[in-house]
C-alpha cells in the first residue's frame, strides 16, 4: 500500500519537479535550442566523438538515463526530447516529416563538431533510418535499437490491448500492464532504477494533449509503415542493429532478416524485451561501444 501511495503522490507533483528528480545524478546539462521552429529541450554531457540519442515514442530524453553516465565517459552525448515530446514544444506550422528532418539536421549542425553516431530506439530509430537514407553523409555511424520501420507496425494481440489502454487511459495500472508486456523482467528493472519517478513523469507527459498529437503524427509519418527495401539499401553509413531477444512488437527475426539483407551487424541482447538500454544497461553499453568502435 505504501508503494502505491508513493506513486500516487509522485503523479501529483508538478512536471518540472518530476523532471528535475529524473535528471538528478546525470553528468549532463540541460539547455534549450530552437530548431526548425521547435523549442527543443536537450541533455548534453561528456567529451569525445559525438553521439546523438533519439528516444522511443511517447517518452523523453531521460529514457536514456541508465546508459548516459557510462557513455559520457568516452563520448559527447546529445539527447533531445523529440518534437512534441517531453518539453519540446511545437508551435507554428505543421509537424511533418520534412520538419522533423530539418529539426534533426539543425540539431546535428548546432551540437556536433563532427559527424555524430546517430542512435535511435523504436520510433527514434525509424526517424534515424529515414534521415540516414537522405543525409547519411552527415553521420559517422547509425545504430538502430529495436527500431520501427523495418516492418509494418503491427502489435500482437498480447501487446495491442495494453497499448491501447495506456494511450487512452494513462494510469499506473495501464502503464504497468503495457510494460509487463514489453519488458522481460519489469520487477528487476524497478529494482535498479527510480521507476516511480520515471513512471510518474511518463504519465504526466502522455496525458498532455500536445504529446498525444505529436505521438500520433510521428507514428503515422515514421513508425507505422515499413520503409521500402530499396530505400533502406541506400543507407551507406556503417549500420548496426541492437535488439532485445524478447521484443514483442518488432520481433528479432525481422532484425535478423534486415541484417542478412543489408549486411548490417546485429547484436542481440538476451533477457531483454524492447527496452534494452533500460533492461540491460551494462550489456547495452558494451554493444553500443562495439558498434561505435567497429
Amino acid at each position: 500500500m505504501s508503494s502505491r501511495r508513493n506513486v500516487a503522490e509522485d503523479s501529483r507533483r508538478p512536471a518540472g519537479d518530476l523532471r528535475e528528480r529524473l535528471l538528478e545524478g546525470l553528468p549532463t546539462t540541460e539547455r534549450r535550442l530552437r530548431l526548425a521552429g521547435i523549442s527543443t529541450a536537450l541533455l548534453e554531457g561528456g567529451e569525445g566523438p559525438p553521439v546523438v540519442l533519439l528516444h522511443e515514442q511517447g517518452e523523453f530524453a531521460a529514457s536514456w538515463k541508465p546508459i548516459i553516465p557510462a557513455l559520457a565517459t568516452t563520448h559527447r552525448v546529445i539527447a533531445p526530447d523529440l518534437p512534441g515530446h517531453g518539453t519540446s514544444g511545437v508551435t507554428g506550422g505543421t509537424l511533418d516529416a520534412d520538419r522533423v528532418f530539418a529539426w534533426l539536421s539543425e540539431l546535428v549542425e548546432r551540437t556536433c563538431p563532427s559527424p555524430p553516431a546517430l542512435v535511435g530506439h523504436m520510433l527514434g530509430g525509424a526517424i534515424a533510418a529515414r534521415f540516414a537514407i537522405g543525409q547519411g553523409d552527415r553521420l559517422s555511424r547509425l545504430i538502430l535499437v529495436d527500431t520501427f520501420g523495418l516492418a509494418t507496425f503491427r502489435p500482437s494481440m498480447r501487446v495491442a490491448p495494453a497499448l491501447i489502454a495506456y494511450l487512452t487511459r494513462p494510469s499506473q495500472r495501464t502503464h504497468d500492464w503495457l510494460h509487463r508486456r514489453c519488458i522481460a523482467d519489469l520487477d528487476g528493472v524497478r529494482g535498479q532504477m527510480d521507476w516511480q519517478t520515471f513512471q510518474a513523469y511518463a504519465l504526466d507527459r502522455i496525458s498532455e494533449p500536445q504529446v498525444k498529437v505529436a505521438l500520433r503524427i510521428l507514428m503515422r509519418q515514421f513508425g507505422m509503415a515499413a520503409i521500402p527495401p530499396a530505400d533502406l539499401a541506400r543507407i551507406t553509413v556503417p549500420t548496426t542493429l541492437i535488439w532485445g531477444r524478447h521484443d514483442p512488437i518488432t520481433r528479432v527475426r525481422i532484425a535478423e532478416a534486415a541484417s542478412a539483407r543489408y549486411g548490417w551487424a546485429l547484436q542481440v541482447l538476451e533477457d531483454s524485451g524492447d527496452m534494452p538500454a533500460v533492461e540491460q544497461p551494462d550489456a547495452f553499453v558494451e554493444a553500443l561501444r562495439s558498434a561505435l568502435e567497429s
